[in-house]
């Protein structure tokens, strides 16, 4: 299906069409006016700095005024697209996100062979410039598979927007009813500063909807809210830029493509974080057999599982998964099991001797706990936790070491210490 106009900013003619993409390529824009078509991605590492718009670019080459377009994809739920382009912005139409709706709506969606790769919000992620504002924050119910907006646009108690808020359920049916339609809008003087500045200078009052000091001027809106409705279509096309749907909560005020840009980035980081923390627990270091070889311990004493992270003499991440079976919740306690602090503190020495039997000199010896300091407790560990050990080094010498140490269930440190140790012949007869 194909679609052409002028482009919003710039002006210039564009012609675009939609084709079919393969499973898990997403969606990517194709200048086929070059003389080797360059193709771009919808991801924000190609995202070029522009006021007032998206815009993408692969080396000299760029696409501008994106957003409405990966609106209408995202709001129809439309996950891999090649969108070949003839120009350099994207044609307009009446500054929603209809012309791309209807054309893809006409041209019909393919059902894949292959599970949709959803980002599911797991963690609150906040940015913020200013008095401007973005949350992601995961669903209130674990089986969402949605994603919800609230937005809070404030113009201020003076002027004809005013505040606006709307709270959206996104769904092909609610935007294609409430958001698509929703026109790009500007105050009287920042069109005029963009007319100064060269950038459409070929629109008038009845293309796109300017508010002078009484309203819409030689406009009629098409909501009474339609301000906020075009902010939450940006906004939808901008989390696009992720790369996949995205499922939870937005909370937002007064944002901009900016900001919205600055989001995607940090939740992106943070599904790095987790992948990368998903791949550690997977692929351990040291396996068990691995730590057996290392430490004395047999059961039911030895209280490091595995290694996952070992940093030379420097830092030492372990796991210590917490099972109903172990001998001492038989007694510590019958009616509540808890995980003994002084057992916490044995696995957090354990994880210490394995670091410190890295260094050249103790090998052959085993960590022996000389002394403890600082230590705390901060949080009760029951049956079905997993316990994080970390150690790091604070003082190695050929006799010992002074380790910092911590435990911790999820976000949540449970234990910390300051464990001195010495090193003694494994086998001193």
């Amino acid at each position: 299906m194909e679609v052409s106009g002028r482009g919003l900013f710039t002006g210039s003619d564009a012609h675009l069409r939609f084709r079919p993409a393969a499973p898990y390529s997403g969606i990517s824009f194709v200048r086929v006016d070059q003389p080797n078509p360059i193709r771009i991605p919808a991801r924000v590492e190609n995202v070029s700095k522009r006021a007032r718009r998206t815009s993408l670019r692969n080396g000299t080459i760029g696409v501008e005024t994106i957003e409405h377009c990966l609106g209408a994809c995202a709001g129809l739920e439309i996950d891999n697209l090649d969108i070949e382009l003839s120009g350099d912005e994207l044609p307009a139409g009446d500054g929603s996100s209809l012309q791309f709706v209807n054309a893809l709506v006409e041209a019909g969606a393919l059902d894949q062979q292959a599970p949709r790769q959803d980002y599911v919000v797991t963690e609150v992620v906040r940015v913020s410039d200013g008095d401007t504002e973005l949350v992601a924050l995961p669903s209130v119910s674990p089986d969402a598979a949605s994603l919800e907006i609230l937005y809070d646009l404030d113009y201020g108690p003076e002027g004809p927007i005013g505040r606006q808020i709307l709270a959206i359920t996104v769904t092909p049916e609610e935007f294609v009813r409430n958001i698509a339609p929703a026109r790009t809008f500007v105050l009287q003087h920042e069109a005029e500063q963009l007319r100064q500045s060269g950038l459409g200078t070929h629109l008038s009052y009845a293309d796109v909807v300017v508010f002078g000091p009484d309203g819409p001027i030689e406009n009629t809106l098409r909501f009474p809210n339609e301000c906020v409705r075009h902010k939450i279509l940006d906004l939808i096309g901008d989390l696009m830029l992720l790369g996949r749907r995205l499922i939870g909560r937005i909370h937002a005020r007064k944002s901009g493509h900016a900001l919205n840009h600055e989001l995607v980035r940090v939740l992106l980081q943070s599904a790095a974080r987790e992948e990368h923390a998903r791949s550690l627990l997977s692929d351990a270091v040291l396996g068990i057999q691995q730590v057996q070889r290392i430490l004395p311990h047999r059961y039911p004493f030895l209280l490091v599982d595995r290694i996952v992270e070992l940093e030379g003499t420097r830092r030492a991440v372990g796991i210590k998964n917490v099972s109903i079976n172990e001998p001492y919740f038989q007694g510590h306690y019958p009616g509540r099991p808890i995980m003994p602090g002084v057992l916490i503190i044995e696995a957090l020495a354990q994880l210490g001797g394995v670091l410190l039997s890295q260094e050249l000199e103790h090998k052959g010896k085993i960590a022996v706990l000389l002394s403890l300091d600082n230590v705390k407790f901060r949080k009760a560990v029951e049956p079905g936790d997993q316990l994080r050990l970390t150690a790091e080094c604070v003082r190695v010498t050929a006799r010992g070491g002074q380790l910092k140490c911590r435990a911790t269930v999820g976000a949540d440190t449970v234990a910390e210490a300051v464990i001195r140790f010495g090193m003694t012949d494994e086998n001193p007869g």
